[in-house]
């Protein structure tokens, strides 16, 4: 089915429409990431201690299905030329605003892009233009790394969800709502991302910051809060705060460049040949 709002007199489309083989892939993309990202809550000390070099195992997972979601909207022929040169845009923008700052101080004003484009282009072309890039601005910098796919999958989940938000396109309530989403999604980036490399800082020290492998998930969870309140939550309200702004100052007018480019690409209308009817004032009369 396809993703249809109206805004004004002009029907906006989505660029791709999730079909089964996309929700089959993005929903197993999802199980793995939420396993990989919440596995120390979760986890036997024996199994830690048997497994806690198996995260190069789940890299390569995760960057599979990853590109198992390209796969299937090609395979589905959702991703014509005109949707892979919007996606090239898309990453190419995002990858450019990660250049900006490197996410210094944590202001990373890429989640804007990412979450303008999913909004407007659709679920499918939000998650895959989301974890497109941050791959771009990861070679663009030379930040990769085994967080990569963590990174990836995050910034995918958040075009996705911009692309799931209950508002009718183009109203005032909508950038509101996309702020307060990038406010929120901003530090629940961090929140989520810390998860990947926190059980691997001084596993089973005595510090009431400290991954505790086999204990209870309440001493954990208790545990990560005050790692994530001392160390990351500086970093982290900072970005979404920015992209909030960036949302109300220039949201508006990115919105309507986006989606006057997706009405005169005409996404998934296909092409007709009809033959022209004689026009009688066209003939040429021979001298």
């Amino acid at each position: 089915m396809t993703t249809v709002t109206k805004s004004g007199p002009h029907t906006i489309r989505a660029v791709i429409a999730l079909r089964w083989p996309s929700v089959v892939t993005i929903a197993l993309a999802g199980v793995v990431g939420l396993v990989g990202f919440t596995w120390p809550f979760l986890a036997s000390a024996e199994f830690v201690r048997s497994h806690g070099n198996d995260t190069p195992w789940l890299f390569a997972g995760l960057l599979g299905l990853l590109c198992l979601v390209c796969l299937a909207e090609v395979s589905s022929g959702r991703l014509d030329p005109k949707t892979i040169a919007v996606l090239g845009v898309a990453a190419a923008a995002g990858g450019g605003m990660r250049v900006l700052s490197a996410g210094t101080a944590g202001l990373e004003p890429l989640f804007f892009v990412i979450i303008v484009a999913g909004r407007v282009l659709g679920p499918g072309v939000g998650f895959v233009s989301g974890a497109l890039a941050l791959l771009t601005g990861a070679l663009l910098t030379g930040g990769v790394g085994p967080w990569l796919p963590y990174q990836m999958l995050c910034a995918g989940g958040v075009g996705l969800g911009a692309a799931l938000l209950p508002v009718r396109a183009g109203s005032r309530a909508e950038r509101w709502l996309l702020a307060g989403y990038a406010l929120v999604t901003g530090l629940l980036f961090g929140l989520v991302m810390n998860l990947w490399f926190w059980p691997f800082l001084g596993v089973g020290a005595q510090s009431a910051m400290s991954f505790v492998p086999g204990a209870p998930v309440a001493e954990n969870v208790q545990h990560y809060a005050l790692f994530y309140l001392a160390t990351s939550l500086g970093w982290d309200l900072p970005r979404g705060v920015l992209n909030a702004i960036l949302v109300l100052a220039a949201g508006p007018a990115l919105l309507r460049v986006f989606r006057r480019a997706s009405r005169r690409a005409a996404f998934g209308v296909p092409a007709r040949f009809e033959a022209a009817e004689h026009d009688p004032t066209t003939r040429q009369v021979a001298s």
